[in-house]
């Protein structure tokens, strides 16, 4: 029973972590991250990120006891493939997919650290990939603090990866490239999803 539990709980992470690697707001935390102190990139991502995975937690919970898991795991990789196919598309139409969210270098620098936390938690709870793999852990787990815990490591995890990379590479990375990235990892899940559903 303990070692299910220990599995489980490194799924969540791992799969948490990579998926955040890719997300939006991942782009967010590299803006800030080239432009002002890691520290507080880090700890308001780390704030963000607890604050909306106990959201998510709580309404997912709330959700997995009105409708069938199933559906809920075949929403959840229809959501992802979903996203992925949507944003290959943009990618390969060429547009500027992903630049809305992020902000110039005078509006970075002149942040201050409860509006970075704001503004990664409201980004985060626009809805995302991380939130809908939290809600598809839950409907196969069953276990609430299980999936926080595993989801928060995860995504802390990924917060200090992404904020080492964007003080110190982010300059190097396109935004193309990262978005590619996503949409990879975004139809990988989605099939892994929708796979293991049945």
């Amino acid at each position: 029973m303990v070692d299910q539990a220990v599995a489980a709980f490194a799924a969540i992470a791992a799969t948490l972590f990579v998926a955040e690697l890719t997300d939006k707001d991942a782009l967010l935390i590299l803006a800030f991250a080239t432009r002002m102190k890691p520290t507080r990139v880090f700890l308001a991502g780390s704030l963000a990120f607890l604050f909306t995975t106990a959201v998510i937690v709580s309404f997912g919970s709330l959700l997995i006891t009105v409708l069938p898991i199933i559906w809920i795991r075949l929403a959840g990789g229809a959501v992802m493939l979903g996203y992925g196919v949507f944003l290959t598309a943009r990618i390969v139409m060429n547009r500027s997919a992903g630049d809305e969210g992020i902000p110039s270098g005078d509006g970075v620098r002149s942040r201050g650290f409860l509006s970075m936390v704001s503004s990664l938690a409201f980004l985060d709870l626009a809805g995302d990939a991380t939130e809908v793999l939290t809600v598809v852990f839950l409907a196969r787990y069953a276990d609430p603090l299980l999936v926080f815990s595993g989801a928060c490591l995860g995504l802390i995890a990924a917060t200090a990866f992404e904020t080492a990379l964007g003080n110190t590479l982010g300059r190097v990375l396109t935004r193309r490239r990262l978005l590619f990235l996503s949409a990879g990892v975004f139809l990988a899940i989605g099939l892994f999803i929708v796979g293991t559903s049945f």
